[in-house]
């Protein structure tokens, strides 16, 4: 059995997501690759050996050889395609964020209660992250007692155009609001957003320390550095009660030669989570066959972006804010 594939946005995820999906993924292939720009849209699918370039997402959406749908568009499209994907009966990767207002999320968890069955999965990459899953194996065990604190390290070469200091917490400390979530099965209760003194290369307050408590009482902090210049660079700590589990910023080789040693780091996300995606792409592909939903749910990104709205109050009002959400059905586990 191999799904036919269809992709909305042939941006730099989309393009990425499709190659992944031409080279990387069994049992699936491509069908389908639709962009606003028509030529963008064809030349990702010549490039990837998909059958069709197009320019309606709800032809693709609609088109039967399309078993599933991976949405890569702009934010603001997320909630209306994967609204449209549910009602096809059609599983779907979403990339992050579900939508850009929690009210949108609960649109697309309502269309996907009517249907009965979970089929959308967020983009929430890091839950695949070899260094994310084993320090989430490690705290499971309980060969370290509980997890009381995770420090947080995000940092980025510099900040694409548009970004602002609400952005970065937005899309910056998003990813770190659904991991901390899923590595300490825990959920954020409170935030404070602290401004460290401003780097003379940023053009908003950067960098950020952004401070979570969890209804387990733990603390989770995020180093957010936008404009950090040297390279993209990710780690984190988790402090137990008799030990720490951390890993570095980096899958690169090292090298050690005439007196130093070096390790190259990334120029931005794509090569330190390039094995997350993938294995992302291919338990989304497994989870279609076997029926059993894989990742972050619609769930998990409307709860991602009510964290991420009290963070980005906190901003402004420099004061601590409750973190509350909608009860969780129990559709979602």
């Amino acid at each position: 059995m191999s799904i036919g594939i269809g992709i909305i946005g042939a941006g730099i995820m989309g393009a990425d997501h499709a190659r992944i999906f031409a080279n990387s993924v069994a049992g699936a292939h491509l069908v389908a690759i639709s962009d606003a720009d028509a030529a963008r849209a064809k030349a990702v699918a010549q490039e990837t050996g998909a059958k069709r370039a197009l320019s309606d997402p709800f032809a693709l959406i609609n088109d039967p050889d399309v078993g599933a749908v991976l949405i890569a568009s702009p934010d603001a499209t997320h909630p209306e395609f994967a609204i449209a994907c549910i009602k096809a009966g059609k599983p779907v990767l979403c990339e992050k964020p579900l939508a850009p207002t929690a009210a949108e999320g609960l649109r697309v968890i309502e269309a996907e209660l009517a249907a009965g069955r979970r089929l959308v999965q967020l983009g929430y990459m890091r839950r695949f992250d070899p260094g994310y899953v084993e320090m989430k194996g490690l705290l499971d065990s309980g060969a370290y007692g509980e997890a009381l604190a995770f420090h947080c390290v995000h940092r980025n070469a510099s900040a694409p155009p548009h970004f602002d200091a609400a952005a970065a917490i937005v899309s910056s400390a998003g990813h770190e609001v659904d991991v901390s979530r899923f590595v300490l099965s825990a959920e954020l209760s409170s935030v404070k957003v602290f401004r460290a003194k401003r780097s003379k290369l940023a053009t908003f307050d950067d960098p950020m320390l952004v401070v979570f408590e969890t209804d387990k009482g733990q603390l989770v902090d995020v180093e957010l550095f936008i404009n950090a210049q040297y390279g993209y660079d990710v780690k984190g700590e988790l402090v137990c009660e008799t030990g720490t589990i951390s890993f570095g910023p980096t899958l690169n080789t090292q090298v050690r030669s005439a007196g130093v040693s070096t390790t190259q780091l990334a120029p931005d996300w794509r090569p330190r989570f390039a094995a997350a995606y993938r294995i992302q792409n291919q338990a989304w592909i497994n989870a279609i066959v076997t029926g059993k939903p894989v990742g972050s749910s619609a769930w998990d990104g409307y709860v991602a972006t009510t964290v991420t709205d009290a963070g980005v109050k906190s901003l402004k009002t420099g004061e601590t804010v409750s973190i509350a959400y909608e009860k969780r059905p129990g559709f979602y586990g």
